[in-house]
C-alpha cells in the first residue's frame, strides 16, 4: 500500500504542476521518473523494487497495452491510405537504419557481442509519442507530421517484437531451437492480429440487434470492455497483446458508432495516462545509483549517440525526397523517444538469462531514462515553432500573453 500512497502523492503533485509543465520544459513524466527514483532503495528506501519484481513487468505491460490501444483509435484509415508513404519510409528504412546504427555503437563502444548488440538495437528501435504530446496532440502542428510520428510509433512496437524475441532465442540458452522459436513467434503475432481485428468486429456487430445497445452514460465503457477482454484473452492464449491492442483500436475507430468513440476518447486518454504514470514511477524506482554506476564510459557515449545521432540521422535519411520542409524533418528526426515498448522488451532481455543480459539491460534502462528526460522536456519549446498557443489549455498570465502577442506580431511582420 505504500507504493499506492507514493503514486497518489506523485499524481497530486503532477496535476498541480501540469499547467506549468505544459508551458515550460518541466515534464510530468519526468516528475514520476524522479519520484520513483527518490523513494527507491537507491535514495530514501521507502519501496523495494527489483527488475524481476512482478509489479515491474505488469505495470509496463499494462501501460504499453493502454497506450497502443488509444493510439490505434487515433488512426484514420482514409488519411492513412492517402498518406501512407511517409510512415512506410520511417518504418521500412528509418527503423532498420536505427537498429543497425545502435547495434554498431553498442558493439564497438560497450563491447557486447554482435547478437546482443543487435538485440539492444531492436529493443531501442521502437519510439513512443507519449513523451512528445505537445507535438502529436496539437492541431497547429501539420497533420502529416503528427500522423508520421503516431503511425510510426504505433506500428514499430509490433515490428520490433519478433526481432527482439528471435535475437533473445539466438543469444540465450534456447539458441539451438531457433526454428521452433520462429514458429511460436509467428503464431503469437498472428493470434494477436486476429484477436485485435475479430473481437471488436464481433462486439460492435452485437449493436445491430434491436434489443442490444448502450445507454449514453455507459457508451464510453464499450471500447473499454473490448480492451479488457482482449488483454485477458491475449495473456491466456499467449497471443501478442501489443499488436492486438493497436489493431483493435484502429478497428474500433473504423467501425464503431461515432458517439461511442467520442464518449470513450477522454476516458481512454485518462486511463492511458494513469497507466503511463504508474509505469514511470515503477521504472524510476529501478534507476538506482548502482545501475548508473554499472554503465561504462563507452555506454554513456552510446546513450548520447543513440539520442542525438542514430535516430535523427536514420529518420532524416528516410525522409529524403518527401514534401516535409526543413523544420518538419528536424522535428520528426528529433522525436524518437524510447518508451514503454523498450521498457517491456528490456525486461525480457534481463529475464531471459542470456550471457550479457545484465549489461544490455543497464544500457537499455539508462538510454530510456535519458530519452524520456530529453524528449518530454523539449516537446513544448519545439511546439512553439509551429505557433502552438495555450498549450496547457489554461489561461496564461498577462506578462506571458503580452510576450506571446509581441512574438507573434514580430513573426507576422517578418
Amino acid at each position: 500500500m505504500l507504493l499506492v500512497a507514493v503514486f497518489g502523492v506523485a499524481l497530486l503533485i503532477a496535476v498541480l504542476l501540469s499547467g506549468l509543465a505544459a508551458r515550460t520544459i518541466l515534464s510530468t513524466s519526468f516528475l514520476f521518473l524522479v519520484g520513483g527514483a527518490l523513494v527507491s532503495d537507491g535514495f530514501l528506501g521507502l519501496i523495494h523494487i527489483t527488475p524481476d519484481s512482478g509489479i515491474v513487468s505488469v505495470t509496463a505491460d499494462l501501460a504499453l497495452f493502454a497506450v497502443l490501444f488509444t493510439d490505434g483509435m487515433h488512426v484514420s484509415f482514409p488519411k492513412l491510405r492517402a498518406n501512407w508513404k511517409n510512415p512506410a519510409r520511417a518504418l521500412g528504412l528509418g527503423m532498420p537504419l536505427a537498429l543497425v546504427g545502435m547495434a554498431l555503437i553498442t558493439h564497438f563502444l560497450v563491447g557486447l557481442d554482435w547478437t546482443t548488440s543487435f538485440l539492444v538495437g531492436a529493443v531501442l528501435a521502437p519510439t513512443d509519442p507519449v513523451f512528445a504530446s505537445a507535438i502529436v496532440g496539437r492541431k497547429e502542428v501539420p497533420s502529416k507530421l503528427r500522423q508520421l510520428l503516431n503511425v510510426e510509433s504505433g506500428i514499430n512496437d509490433g515490428l520490433a517484437l519478433p526481432i527482439v524475441l528471435i535475437l533473445i532465442a539466438a543469444a540465450g540458452p534456447t539458441a539451438g531451437h531457433a526454428e521452433a522459436s520462429l514458429g511460436m513467434i509467428g503464431l503469437e503475432l498472428g493470434l494477436g492480429l486476429a484477436f485485435g481485428i475479430v473481437l471488436p468486429l464481433l462486439v460492435i456487430g452485437l449493436l445491430r440487434f434491436k434489443l442490444l445497445g448502450a445507454e449514453p452514460k455507459l457508451q464510453p465503457l464499450l471500447p473499454l470492455a473490448i480492451g479488457v477482454i482482449l488483454y485477458g484473452l491475449c495473456h491466456l492464449t499467449h497471443a501478442n497483446p501489443y499488436l492486438a491492442a493497436f489493431s483493435a483500436g484502429a478497428v474500433i475507430t473504423a467501425v464503431a458508432p461515432t458517439e461511442a468513440k467520442t464518449a470513450f476518447e477522454p476516458l481512454g486518454e485518462q486511463l492511458a495516462e494513469l497507466a503511463k504514470f504508474a509505469a514511470l514511477l515503477v521504472f524510476g524506482a529501478l534507476l538506482t545509483p548502482a545501475l548508473f554506476g554499472d554503465l561504462s564510459v563507452g555506454g554513456y557515449v552510446a546513450v548520447f549517440l543513440a539520442i542525438v545521432l542514430i535516430r535523427p540521422v536514420s529518420m532524416l535519411v528516410s525522409l529524403i525526397g518527401t514534401r516535409f520542409d526543413r523544420r518538419e524533418r528536424l522535428v520528426a528526426a528529433w522525436f524518437g523517444p524510447k518508451g514503454f515498448a523498450s521498457v517491456v522488451y528490456g525486461l525480457l532481455v534481463l529475464q531471459a538469462g542470456i550471457p550479457q543480459g545484465k549489461e544490455a539491460y543497464t544500457l537499455i534502462a539508462v538510454c530510456i531514462a535519458a530519452s524520456i528526460i530529453a524528449h518530454s522536456s523539449t516537446d513544448v519549446p519545439i511546439a512553439r515553432l509551429f505557433h502552438v498557443e495555450d498549450v496547457a489549455g489554461i489561461p496564461e498570465d498577462k506578462d506571458e500573453a503580452a510576450e506571446r502577442s509581441g512574438r507573434k506580431a514580430e513573426h507576422n511582420r517578418a
